[in-house]
C-alpha cells in the first residue's frame, strides 16, 4: 500500500486550506493512533515478545515500530483502558477531543481503579488542551486517592537522584531527576538569576541555566528561595604560586580543589575579593609560615562600596550587592588599593567577563563605568617581499 504523503504544492493552498487539511490529518492520525493502541494492548496479552527476546511488550514496540518506550506504554495504557472509556473513544472518534486526552484519561483510570468515573472529567477534557486537561487530572486524581496520590510523591522524592561525573579535561557533567517540589524549589532559585543581563547577553538559555546554577552555588542563603543580604561566599581552596598570582610567564597553574589546575587569569578573578592566607614553604616543602586570612575588601569598606554601587554596575544588570564581588579596576597584585575609586561591584558572569572573557572596565571623569569589548585581533600582518 503506498502511505507515502501527497505531492500537493503546499505553497499554492490559502490560509484556511492549510489549516483545514492540518485538522484532518491530526484527527486521521488520532483514529490510526486508537487503533495502534488496540493492537497494541491485544499484542501485550500474547508472548510473542517473550519468544523474540525482549523482557516486556513496551521493550519490543519500542524497538520495531521505532518510537519511545513511553509511546509504546501510553499505546497499550489506552488500549487496555478503553472499554472504560467508551465515551471518550467516540468524543476522539467525532474529533471533538485527540488522542492526547485519551491518553491522560486512561493513566488516570489505571491510577485510581474502581474510582475512576468517564463522565466527570470527558467535559474536562472537551474543554481544556491536554497539557491542562493533564493538571486538571492531577487534582481530580488527589481528590480520588489521597493517599494514593501522596504515596506517589513520597516515591518521587525518594528518586530523587544527581549524577556528577568528570571528563578528562575537567568538565563536570550532570543529570539528574527531582520530584515536583524539588524541581520548583531548583527552578525558582535558577530562574531569577538566569535571566538575560542586558541587551549584550546573547547567551542561551541553557547557557544562562549554568551560570545561574554555577552562580547560586557561590553563595550560600541564610533563608528563602532568592538572593538575600547576609548571604556568605562559598569557600573555594586555591593552591598558587605567587608567581601564578602575578601572571608571569611561565608560571604553573593553579591547583583547586575538586578540578583540574585553573588559569591565572582565574586565580586573579577569584583573587579580587577572596580571603588570603600566605603559607610559605621551604625548600624540602616544610610549611615555615602561615599568615592570618585577609579578605580583601572586608568592613566599611565592602559597606561603602555597596551603599555605592548598590548593584553589578554592568549596564543593565541589576544583580544585588550582596551577590557580587569586589572587583579592582587596578587590581591588588599590581598595586591597586581598596580605595574606592579603585573598586566596582560586579556580578559572577561580569567579573568573569572582565578577567577570562577579555571586556575592560573603565571609570570615566564623571564616575560612570563605560565597558569595552575585548580587542579582534586579525593576526600578524604579512608583508611581501621587498
Amino acid at each position: 500500500m503506498d502511505t507515502a504523503p501527497p505531492t500537493v504544492d503546499l505553497k499554492q493552498l490559502y490560509d484556511s486550506e492549510i489549516a483545514e487539511e492540518l485538522r484532518r490529518e491530526y484527527h486521521a492520525r488520532d483514529l490510526r493512533d486508537l487503533y495502534i493502541a488496540q493492537l497494541a494492548a491485544e499484542f501485550a496479552t500474547r508472548e510473542k515478545y517473550d519468544d523474540d527476546g525482549f523482557i516486556s511488550p513496551i521493550d519490543w514496540i519500542r524497538f520495531n515500530c521505532h518510537v519511545t518506550s513511553g509511546a509504546a506504554a501510553n499505546s497499550i495504557a489506552v488500549g487496555e483502558a478503553m472499554h472504560r472509556m467508551p465515551e471518550t473513544s467516540r468524543a476522539v472518534a467525532e474529533g471533538e477531543i485527540g488522542f492526547a486526552h485519551m491518553t491522560v484519561m486512561a493513566r488516570i483510570a489505571e491510577a485510581i481503579g474502581d474510582r475512576f468515573d468517564e463522565k466527570v472529567l470527558i467535559e474536562k477534557a472537551r474543554a481544556n488542551s491536554p497539557g491542562k486537561f493533564h493538571y486538571i487530572c492531577t487534582h481530580y486524581r488527589h481528590a480520588a486517592d489521597p493517599t494514593g496520590y501522596a504515596e506517589e510523591q513520597a516515591e518521587l522524592v525518594e528518586n530523587r537522584r544527581l549524577k556528577v561525573s568528570t571528563w578528562m579535561d575537567g568538565t563536570v557533567l550532570l543529570s539528574g531527576q527531582f520530584d515536583p517540589e524539588g524541581g520548583a524549589v531548583l527552578l525558582t532559585a535558577l530562574k531569577p538569576l538566569a535571566r538575560k543581563s542586558g541587551a549584550h547577553d546573547d547567551r542561551d538559555l541553557e547557557h544562562r541555566m549554568g551560570d545561574a546554577a554555577v552562580e547560586l552555588a557561590m553563595h550560600s542563603l541564610d533563608a528563602g528561595l532568592i538572593p538575600q543580604r547576609g548571604s556568605q561566599r562559598t569557600h573555594l581552596m586555591v593552591t598558587a604560586t605567587l608567581e601564578t598570582l602575578q601572571g608571569l610567564p611561565g608560571a604553573a597553574a593553579a591547583d583547586m580543589e575538586l578540578s583540574l589546575p585553573i588559569s591565572s587569569k582565574t586565580v586573579e578573578r577569584l583573587a579580587c575579593d577572596a580571603s588570603i592566607t600566605r603559607i610559605i614553604l621551604g625548600s624540602d616543602s616544610m610549611v615555615i609560615d602561615v599568615g592570618r586570612a585577609k579578605r580583601t575588601i572586608q568592613g566599611p569598606a565592602r559597606k561603602a562600596l555597596n551603599v555605592r554601587d548598590e548593584h553589578c554596575i554592568w549596564t543593565g544588570c541589576e544583580r544585588p550587592a550582596s551577590w557580587c564581588s569586589g572587583h579592582h579596576l587596578v587590581h591588588w597584585l599590581h598595586g591597586g588599593t581598596n580605595e574606592a575609586p579603585n573598586l566596582a561591584l560586579l556580578c559572577t558572569r561580569h567579573h568573569w567577563m572582565v578577567h577570562e572573557g577579555g571586556w575592560q572596565l573603565v571609570r570615566g571623569e564623571d564616575g560612570r563605568f563605560l565597558t569595552i569589548p575585548p580587542t579582534i585581533s586579525f593576526g600578524p600582518a604579512v608583508r611581501g617581499p621587498d
